[in-house]
Order: C-alpha cells, then structure tokens, then sequence
C-alpha cells in the first residue's frame, strides 16, 4: 500500500477511537453535511515526498488536520483537541509496512467568516517520517 494512504487509514483509525470517548466526531474525504454537531475533527490534504535507494522507499506525509469549533469563546477545546491530535499522531509507530515518527509540526488557531455563523479554526500540519 502507498505510505500516504497507510498512514492516513491508520491515523483515522487512531483519531476515530480517541475522539469518540469526548464525544467528537472524525471526518475524512468531504466536510460534513450542515447541522453537524461541533466540534469536529476533519483530515484533510496529504502530501507524499519519498525516495528510493536499492532496497527500500523512505520520505514523509504531510498530513493536514482541520478542527472546527462554531464558539469562538472555546479557545481552549479547539487547542484540547490540537493536543490530542499530537498526541496520538505521535503514538503511531508501526503500519503493516512502514515505520513512522512524527516530525515537524506546525500548529495555528484562527478566526474562520466562511460560513453565516462565526468559527474557530485550528489547524495542525504535522510530518510523518517513514522508512
């Protein structure tokens, strides 16, 4: 399987589980449909960027994370939320075919107009390292 996609189905798994014990839904592929409860997670783009040498295939995913929060007064939850992401994307070592370790991560919280009601926006870029 393609190391983007193994992490990505693995990463689902993983956030999926974590998540629903705080009630939070997981989204992957579209956003959600209107009247979705918030907060809530969604996985967003990846980008692969591997190499070869004579026996194996070594790189990075760069997978983007979206939460959206519709209280802009619930800082906090969406930087909660953030944290658990890092959390548990850090615990993901093993796929059936690669090893991973998370590298560089990059984190923003803001102000998000595109809909009628004010949202929070937090947003994680994080490397997965695979060998």
């Amino acid at each position: 399987m393609d190391p983007q996609q193994e992490l990505f189905s693995a990463l689902l798994v993983k956030l999926r589980k974590a998540f629903e014990q705080e009630g939070i839904s997981v989204y992957d592929g579209v956003l959600p449909p209107k009247g979705t409860t918030y907060p809530f997670v969604y996985l967003a783009e990846s980008q692969q960027v591997d190499a070869a040498n004579k026996t194996a295939v070594f790189g990075s995913v760069y997978q983007t994370i979206n939460v959206w929060h519709n209280d802009p007064h619930q800082r906090g939850t969406v930087s909660k939320c953030l944290l658990m992401i890092k959390q548990v994307s850090r615990t993901l070592e093993h796929t059936e075919n690669h090893a991973w370790s998370v590298g560089d991560v990059n984190q923003q919280i803001l102000p998000d107009n595109t809909t009628s009601e004010a949202l929070l926006h937090g947003i994680l870029n994080i490397e997965f390292k695979f060998s």
